[in-house]
């Protein structure tokens, strides 16, 4: 695997959601590194990719409310067991279970295997609300799929938390998941 910066020369085959993610960090001036892989569809097949970008590689879910009006997209530690109930009574949200697939899709236009923070620029009426494990911020860098799982970004979680979230119109609700 090897880590290139920025965008890559060559989009032929790509998605046009993947592009959409290079054009944003672009025109916000963000320093990026890719690495384009096998697809990735759990928490253990990124293990190499996680060493190769040298960054926190999060966990996202995409959680809702029973009743699938609210939604959150978590993103946490991938080591850290997540318990919905912990989450719940810590965002006042009764009963949350995870988002289905095709709600993922037409929220942040992202397939499942391929959630990422990045999907918040597609969710244009600020439906989903961002919750941020703390550990997660502790990281310099902070690496992420570009809505697509066959590639993964890395760049400075500075940049998440002051240029690109806010340039996606959503803002931050830290969160403290316990790690027992």
């Amino acid at each position: 695997m090897e880590l290139l910066q920025g965008r890559p020369a060559d989009i032929t085959g790509r998605l046009q959601k993947e592009i959409r993610v290079y054009d944003l960090l672009d025109s916000l001036g963000i320093d990026y590194q890719r690495i384009d892989h096998a697809e990735t569809m759990t928490m253990e097949a990124c293990a190499a990719v996680d060493a190769a970008l040298e960054a926190t590689i999060c966990k996202n879910l995409l959680l809702c409310n029973r009743q699938q009006t609210q939604f959150y997209l978590l993103m946490m530690p991938g080591d850290k067991p997540f318990k919905t109930s912990e989450l719940s009574k810590k965002i006042g949200s009764s009963r949350l279970s995870f988002a289905p697939g095709e709600l993922m899709e037409q929220l942040v236009d992202i397939t499942p295997g391929s959630l990422s923070v990045m999907g918040l620029m597609n969710d244009r009426e600020n439906r989903v609300q961002l919750l941020i494990d703390e550990e997660v911020l502790t990281g310099e860098y902070i690496g992420c799929h570009p809505c697509i799982n066959t590639s993964s970004l890395r760049f400075k979680t500075e940049d998440l938390i002051n240029k690109i979230i806010p340039a996606m119109s959503h803002t931050i609700r830290v969160v403290t998941l316990e790690r027992s």
